[in-house]
């Protein structure tokens, strides 16, 4: 996966991005983004032409248009995370799983929310997790993204789960940076 460093400002536009085009499903304007961090929209449109540069963010044009995020935005706003294997915790039926942890998220279809996947690369053993099981995922250490789905499969000798997206959030603004 390649590293892509965001700056702490295009984080927090990514981030609001993402929040509110998963309130809406549809494209998010400029001015939405600018009232939800609290910048001026010229900001804001500095800014998408880094991260449509980037690839992480795609410019829907017309009177509906606006931004949406890429697949790529949602892992890297969490790239960082990998260098070094931080305790991202995992729930099974509502249970954290112990001695287990994630190695990697996996969001292979974000641009199909009626199809959103997450592959779930552990570090432990997936055999006691079932279809249908309700797994959530996270925080991850720095995006504080957190995934609630259902086992939809898995691959026992990659140790990976695959589940359904039921809902995936982040905060937003997060003070200590």
């Amino acid at each position: 996966m390649s590293s892509i460093e965001l700056t702490s400002s295009q984080k927090t536009i990514l981030t609001a991005l993402i929040n509110l085009h998963r309130e809406s499903e549809d494209a998010v304007k400029g001015e939405d983004i600018a009232a939800e961090v609290d910048r001026n929209p010229g900001t804001i449109r500095n800014q998408m032409q880094s991260l449509k540069a980037l690839q992480l963010v795609e410019g829907v044009p017309g009177p509906k248009g606006g931004y949406k995020p890429t697949a790529n935005a949602y892992e890297a706003l969490d790239v960082n995370q990998m260098d070094e294997p931080a305790f991202v915790p995992l729930f099974h039926d509502g249970e954290e799983v112990e001695n287990v942890n994630v190695d990697e998220i996996d969001l292979s279809s974000v641009h199909h929310p009626e199809l959103c996947r997450a592959e779930i690369h552990i570090q432990g053993s997936v055999r006691d997790f079932h279809e249908g099981d309700d797994v959530t995922v996270g925080p991850t250490p720095l995006s504080k993204l957190v995934i609630e789905g259902t086992v939809d499969g898995k691959d026992d000798t990659g140790n990976i789960l695959i589940l359904r997206i039921k809902d995936m959030r982040a905060p937003v603004g997060d003070a200590s940076h």
